[in-house]
């Protein structure tokens, strides 16, 4: 079942091999673009924008998520367990939050996105 890129106010994504597909809030621009300099994000390098938990919807192939924690278990990240693309996670700093990976989304040059900012994760708020 194919799903379209765009519908009024949504957007979808999908990971590389397009097992699974993700639907979010999209009013023509990402919120609170961010990357991450853990020991985690730093490895994968993807820039993130925050989503309400309760606005992501996973509309295709959730069986096909694996999920992955270390450390605290706070965090939920996720990535499709055919292709291996990370398309989100419930945020540590915010568990009320998702952030979502903007690369899987269309029309997204992440070359344009070089001079997003970086959150501190090697200090991370809730290590205090």
């Amino acid at each position: 079942m194919e799903h379209s890129d765009h519908r009024e106010g949504l957007i979808v994504g999908n990971c590389h091999c397009k097992a699974v597909a993700i639907e979010i809030p999209f009013n023509g621009s990402f919120l609170n673009l961010r990357k991450c300099d853990c020991s985690f994000c730093s490895k994968r390098w993807a820039v993130v924008a925050s989503v309400p938990i309760e606005k992501l919807k996973v509309i295709k192939g959730e069986d096909n998520l694996t999920l992955y924690q270390w450390n605290t278990k706070v965090a939920k990240h996720y990535f499709c367990s055919i292709c291996g693309i990370y398309t989100h996670h419930q945020r540590r700093s915010n568990p009320n939050e998702y952030g979502v990976n903007i690369a899987c989304f269309p029309n997204v040059d992440v070359r344009n996105y070089i001079d997003v900012p970086y959150v501190d994760g090697q200090n991370h708020p809730r290590d205090n």
